[in-house]
């Protein structure tokens, strides 16, 4: 079996995932991206395009977004519109109620479907698992370094310059995190998606001035048992601000539509 993919994207995630990909059985046959500017490192023979009605004539298998949640919409309909898979990464785009309504109808038309991967979190498949049995508390807590909270809401919520011990700026829902955070809360999503939904699911935005890395407090409660876990995420080298495991997770979404033995 062989997969037809389109990325959408060529930041450090899609760049990192081209270059990861290993099953000579993944054709990587377009690259979806805003403008038709020169970009050298996309490996030949593979076709740019930048409007997602160009993906018909590609045929993909598979669609799947690496660039923002403003391509979440667009790209997933054309996708899904031509019977393609599609891969989402910005799943903050899903917070709005109508978008996730219009991915799942597309889905539905097309007879495809939309695939959240776990991103630069972990645990999220033990939390779809406990769902038949009933999950009553989830609790995500965002550590992150003052600076790369810089450039966001909360600097008007919290000193970040004059901090000198880990700060809760925000405790919230999922569903309010990832609108207001839209990048830097991105994950509450997918850990709500997972779980007991956007509303229920509290969110909490910390600035660490110790924090080295970007780290995931992950709790949930519920007939299956206690879950925590912590996972501090080590950036990718060609982009500090995004966690490496954020690509991989995409690689290994990908890979998996191809191997034979899928964990």
């Amino acid at each position: 079996m062989s997969v037809r993919l389109v990325l959408v994207g060529w930041g450090a995630i899609g760049r990192t995932v081209a270059g990861l990909l290993s099953s000579d059985t993944i054709e990587l046959v377009g690259v979806g991206v805003r403008s038709d500017r020169t970009r050298p490192d996309i490996p030949s023979p593979t076709t740019v395009i930048t409007d997602p009605f160009d993906l018909a004539a590609l045929a993909p298998d598979v669609v799947a977004e690496a660039a923002s949640r403003d391509a979440v919409i667009p790209w997933g309909r054309a996708a899904l519109g031509i019977g393609a898979d599609f891969v989402v990464s910005s799943v903050s785009a899903l917070a709005d109620p109508d978008a996730h309504a219009d991915l799942r109808t597309a889905a539905v038309a097309g007879g495809a479907q939309v695939q959240i991967h776990a991103g630069a979190l972990t645990g999220i498949d033990a939390l779809v698992a406990a769902r038949p049995m009933g999950i009553n508390i989830v609790r995500h807590r965002i550590v992150k370094p003052p600076t790369a909270w810089k450039g966001t809401p909360a600097e008007g919520l919290c000193d970040l310059d004059g901090i000198t011990e880990p700060t809760v700026f925000s405790h919230t829902s999922a569903a309010d995190a990832a609108r207001t955070f839209p990048k830097n809360a991105n994950v509450a999503m997918t850990t709500a998606l997972a779980g007991v939904g956007p509303d229920r699911t509290e969110i909490m935005l910390v600035a660490d001035p110790s924090a080295a890395t970007n780290r995931h407090e992950l709790h949930a409660e519920g007939g299956f048992g206690t879950m925590d876990v912590v996972l501090a995420n080590n950036p990718l080298p060609t982009n500090p601000k995004t966690s490496a495991l954020a690509a991989l997770s995409l690689v290994r979404a990908i890979e998996n539509r191809v191997s034979p033995i899928v964990i």
